[in-house]
């Protein structure tokens, strides 16, 4: 694969509402473009060695993460339950709902990657744990602090 090329197979969950870029503000789209390469994919990196890093995203209602590009083998859990509206580089949005400890694992080959954003459309806390793995295919993304 080439190294501008993408996931093609994503394991995404949720209902899809709306596909080519349908319903995406100029805003938005200018977001993917600025943040296109931003490995901070968690609002929190709360450990880091030479095998994993370990994220947290804690979103309150209406809040949202930025367009971030996961690039690293991860797995991403959920600590409680809720709602969330994504939106990914291929010009897809999708509402997913979470359970509590529901876990998805995400696999990247060489060149692959997933760039999306998330956004809490529920009406309660919406937190995760994220799990990178430091020794996938691709070269970890820069994070600040690291």
């Amino acid at each position: 694969m080439s190294p501008n090329s993408f996931l093609s197979d994503l394991p995404l969950a949720g209902t899809l509402i709306g596909e080519n870029f349908d319903g995406w503000s100029d805003e938005l789209r200018a977001e993917f473009d600025t943040h296109a390469f931003d490995g901070e994919v968690g609002s929190r990196l709360l450990s880091e060695n030479d095998r994993v890093r370990v994220w947290e995203i804690r979103l309150a209602p209406g809040e949202r993460w930025h367009a971030h590009r996961h690039v690293l083998d991860y797995f991403w859990t959920a600590v409680n339950a809720g709602i969330s509206r994504q939106h990914t580089f291929d010009g897809t949005t999708r509402d997913v709902s979470y359970s509590v400890g529901e876990t998805r694992h995400f696999h990247f080959a060489a060149g692959e990657y997933l760039l999306h954003d998330i956004e809490n459309i529920g009406d309660s806390e919406l937190i995760f744990t994220t799990v990178e793995h430091m020794n996938s295919e691709n070269e970890p993304r820069p994070v600040r602090g690291s």
